[in-house]
Formats: C-alpha cells, structure tokens, sequence
C-alpha cells in the first residue's frame, strides 16, 4: 500500500502520545498549514512547538473546516465530554483515527453520528523516539484511500500491525501497547538482583539499563528468531543456562506473562462503552 498524506488534519490531544505523534508527521513532512491541534491544556512545550512551525493551536471550533483525517488522542474518559464540539469537526468523508484505549468503533459511531470512517489504533511509548509498535483496525467504511493515509501517519512514529478483529486490538493493548511499562519493570528487577549480588545500585541500573537496551537493538537489527537469539547466548552447562534454568522453570514465567497480558486486555475492553 503506498502512504499518502492528508491534505489537512486535526489532532486532538497533544499529550504525550498525540505530541509524539505530531512531531513523527512533522517529522516525516506534513506541512504544518494542514494540521490543527486542539488541546485545552497545551504544555508550554507544545504551545512553542506550534508557535515556532505556526501551526494553529486551539482555534474557534466554528472556524476549523471539517478534516480529512480527525485524530483523537485524548483520555478515553473524555470523549463523552468533548463528543458535542468534536461533531462540528466531522463530515461524511472525514476520516476518524481514535487512539483511545478501549473505545470501540461502535463507541465513537455513538457519539459521532457524522461519522462513517473511523479506525482505531494503539501505539505505545517509543513512538516518542520514532521506535513506536502500532496496532491498527479500519472499520468497514474505511477506504483503500484513508487506509493508505493511516499508514502514513503511523509509520512516522514506528511500526504498523493490522489487525482484521477489532476486538483483537485489545489484545495489541495487552501486549505491545503496555508492552514497554513491563520491560521496564525488567530492568527494575534486573537491577535490584544485581544489588542482592552485591552490587552498587547505580552500577546494578546502569548494568540492567543497558543490557536491555542492547538485547532490543539486536532484535532490531536481525530477523533472527527470538528463540534463535535466546540459545546463541546460552553455552550448554554455562552460566546463562543455570540462570535460564531457574527463569523457565515449570513454565512460571510463560503463564505470568500471559497472566499480565490477559489482565491488560480485559481492562481495555472494561474502559468500552
């Protein structure tokens, strides 16, 4: 499918995961006199962004023409609030794109009337660095043309995964949308056992931090398996095979994560409605 940019835009919310977004277009291109951002308590950072490539910021909702593409990136709680002035910002041939948690197409069809296009995404952190894995659903309405356009917008802040289910973007939640709060709770595990060692706590993080950071670049760099990956470093009878040993031991560590994973998803679908 070959991206194609939006001839003109609205992001709603500039929080971390809409700013983050905003930059990856602006990044990648989109002229700044196609976007509108709106966002009711912009941070200082934001309003000089928009200052400095003079993109609108918080105009009159009766001035801003209906979009192309409405990209929704406030907190899922808030849709209800703000469904009345979004409304004035839909046509028939806008394109919604809802990155909020749990709302599901038929959610925002509810509360949009005007809507017939909309897609939900669920990226995550690193999209603040351009490393960003976004899980994507286009309902039924959606176009080859917006699908197109979607791809645009999300591969300016990583990697896009389409899903055909909607509902199995709830799972994308569990896994790679909360993904990134679990591998830093690694590191914290990582570090603390290296403090029970013996070693000094700032030296236990720097350690952890970095062997994390590295085992994801190499994944990054490769297509290589990760079970491939996992039995290159591991020496029969050496000492990564004794901690291995311990870690994949009745398959503990397999159901916690699935565990975690499971609970993620059923709270995403618990935020619905």
């Amino acid at each position: 499918m070959t991206a194609e940019m939006p001839k003109s835009l609205v992001l709603v919310g500039a929080g971390k995961m809409g700013g983050a977004m905003l930059e990856g277009w602006l990044a990648m291109g989109l002229p700044e006199d196609r976007i509108t951002v709106l966002d009711p308590l912009p941070s200082p950072d934001l309003v000089k962004l928009c200052e400095d490539r003079e993109i609108k910021l918080n105009p009159s909702i009766a001035r801003v023409k209906a979009p192309q593409v409405l990209v929704l990136a406030i907190k899922p709680q808030m849709l209800d609030a703000a469904a009345r002035e979004l409304q004035l910002l839909v046509a028939s041939d806008t394109l919604i794109l809802s990155v909020l948690a749990g709302k599901t197409v038929a959610n925002i069809a509810m509360r949009l009337s005007n809507a017939r296009a909309i897609a939900r995404a669920m990226p995550n952190l690193p999209a603040s660095v351009g490393r960003g894995m976004t899980g994507v659903f286009a309902g039924p309405d959606v176009t080859i043309r917006q699908r197109s356009m979607i791809l645009s917008l999300l591969t300016a802040i990583g990697r896009v995964e389409w899903v055909d289910q909607e509902d199995l973007i709830d799972a994308v939640t569990g896994v790679s949308g909360s993904g990134p709060a679990y591998v830093f709770y690694l590191v914290e595990c990582l570090a603390r056992a290296g403090e029970a060692e013996g070693l000094p706590a700032d030296v236990a993080m720097r350690l952890a931090r970095a062997t994390i950071e590295g085992a994801g670049e190499l994944l990054h760099r490769t297509d290589i398996a990760a079970s491939v990956l996992r039995q290159n470093v591991t020496s029969p009878g050496g000492t990564t095979a004794a901690g291995l040993q311990v870690l994949m031991m009745d398959k503990a560590l397999d159901s916690l994560v699935k565990a975690t994973v499971h609970a993620a998803r059923m709270r995403a679908g618990e935020l619905s409605g």
